[in-house]
């Protein structure tokens, strides 16, 4: 029999109590709707789920509902994000745990998953986002008064609500708190075994080739890429691996060179990981926290980055519901936007020239196209980005529409807390404080092309991008001839 391995209550937020009892002779499954943390490895809430099972003798089964439309994600987003899924499928066998992947509006998909298994329980992943949430309260309503709704942030380290239960102000404000906390959260995951009742209903057998073969398809317009590839053992590499792992090759120089665009490498590359629940940033923590002897600047750079600066973006969306808007900015930041909001640019490009690199500035442009064609700019490049398209475009409101959406639509991390976040503090100076005024900017930090130079050498790093942009459009090229001589192919006579 499975032990019971239970999850720190402070991790679990009850949002419907339900009408289960210990002396219930018969049990529905415990039903994980997974859809922010998609692994097996070093999940909260899949263990949370097993322990439920567990402790009710009852089986349990995975859900994940694929929208039809989700903030704009195309063949990038959506083809790592699939293929990530098709790995997880594979491995969830050695559970003896059943994958179902359903697809519409979750508000309708997940009440009636519930409803048709019989489950007791629903055990879900914490998301910040608008939308998530929304659509999480719509299943709450939806579903019978006997279900227990069970919410697990397996996402941070310290759990969103346990960190904070207000709007911090900055990395300051919510530091100590956090660190306070570690001890209790930063704490290594139990080996999670099969469940003791295995799953005797249907299972779902997805075709995923067709599925992600219709989604890259349709999805085009934005096209996947090469450099990063998807699911957990991939993660893992990125993170551990003997052959270029951040934290086994790459970790000495980060707090020195993360940012300096003409060195990606510095970076750990792991966001797309993170983004996608593909890995858990406790598992990155624990093993950073392992090697600190030997590089301990750089490994408290990366914990600041990983669990603080991580967790205050969520902190910032879960509790400003204008996340997204200048509604959301701090008063004194709005107020001096809106004074310079008539100012007169210098140049002001449409989302057009915007979206294709075309202004008078190399430096921005380079960046704008590293994100299009890389499906990923260098962090330090989107401050600069972002600044830019405040001072570019019409007022502050069309800045932040612009940089939200341009994001979005290319970073392969995109709609993530942490991208939301660095619009909001490049343009309306969120978790940052006010700075000398002038003209556009009002009292928002600023940056320009000469502070860049002074920091990193520029001419290298758009040599960088136009080399890249160059490598990549040729493979593209080169994909779409055999794609059309494939389905094209020349009679030969003889």
């Amino acid at each position: 029999m499975a032990s019971s391995i239970s999850v720190q209550t402070g991790r679990i937020r009850v949002l419907k109590k339900g009408s289960w009892q210990p002396s219930d002779q018969t049990v529905g499954p415990v039903v994980y709707w997974m859809f922010r943390d998609q692994r097996l490895r070093d999940n909260w809430a899949l263990i949370h789920a097993v322990d439920l099972a567990n402790r009710t003798n009852a089986p349990v089964a995975v859900v994940f509902n694929l929208f039809d439309q989700f903030l704009g994600a195309k063949a990038r987003q959506l083809g790592f994000m699939l293929k990530g899924l098709r790995q997880l499928h594979r491995q969830i066998d050695s559970l003896q745990v059943p994958f179902f992947l359903l697809q519409g509006d979750a508000k309708e998909t997940i009440p009636n998953f519930i409803e048709e298994c019989g489950a007791s329980h629903l055990v879900t992943d914490f998301s910040p986002l608008r939308e998530i949430r929304s659509c999480k309260d719509e299943v709450v309503k939806r579903t019978s008064e006997s279900l227990a709704i069970h919410e697990v942030d397996a996402h941070n380290v310290v759990p969103v609500w346990a960190a904070s239960g207000k709007l911090e102000y900055s990395a300051r404000t919510i530091r100590g708190k956090i660190n306070k906390l570690l001890p209790d959260y930063l704490i290594e995951f139990p080996i999670l075994e099969p469940p003791t009742k295995k799953w005797a209903g249907m299972v779902d057998k997805v075709d995923w080739d067709s599925l992600i073969d219709k989604v890259v398809r349709e999805g085009a317009e934005v096209p996947e890429i090469e450099w990063c590839l998807p699911g957990e053992d991939a993660g893992m590499e990125v993170l551990m691996g003997a052959k270029d792992g951040f934290l086994t090759k790459r970790l000495k120089n980060y707090s020195t060179d993360r940012n300096n665009p003409v060195k990606p490498k510095a970076l750990s590359g792991l966001s797309p990981y993170l983004h996608f629940g593909q890995i858990s940033a406790q598992r990155c923590a624990l093993e950073a926290r392992k090697v600190r002897t030997t590089s301990p600047q750089a490994v408290d750079t990366f914990l600041e980055e990983m669990i603080v600066r991580r967790e205050l973006s969520d902190n910032f969306c879960y509790y400003q519901p204008h996340y997204d808007s200048l509604e959301g900015a701090w008063e004194w930041a709005r107020k001096s936007l809106m004074d310079h909001a008539s100012d007169k640019r210098e140049h002001v490009y449409s989302l057009e020239q915007l979206e294709k690199g075309q202004t008078a500035d190399p430096l921005w442009n380079a960046s704008q196209l590293e994100m299009v064609y890389q499906g990923k700019m260098h962090g330090f490049m989107r401050m600069y980005w972002a600044k830019k398209i405040l001072e570019w475009t019409k007022g502050p409101e069309e800045a932040l529409s612009i940089s939200i959406y341009l994001n979005n639509k290319y970073e392969i991390d995109g709609r993530d807390p942490s991208g939301y976040v660095g619009c909001m503090w490049s343009i309306c100076g969120v978790h940052d404080q006010g700075w000398k005024e002038r003209p556009v900017f009002g009292k928002i930090r600023y940056m320009n092309y000469a502070g860049c130079k002074r920091k990193f050498n520029v001419d290298s790093y758009i040599s960088y991008v136009k080399s890249l942009v160059s490598v990549t459009k040729k493979k593209r090229k080169a994909e779409e001839q055999l794609t059309k001589d494939s389905t094209n192919p020349k009679i030969v006579s003889v």
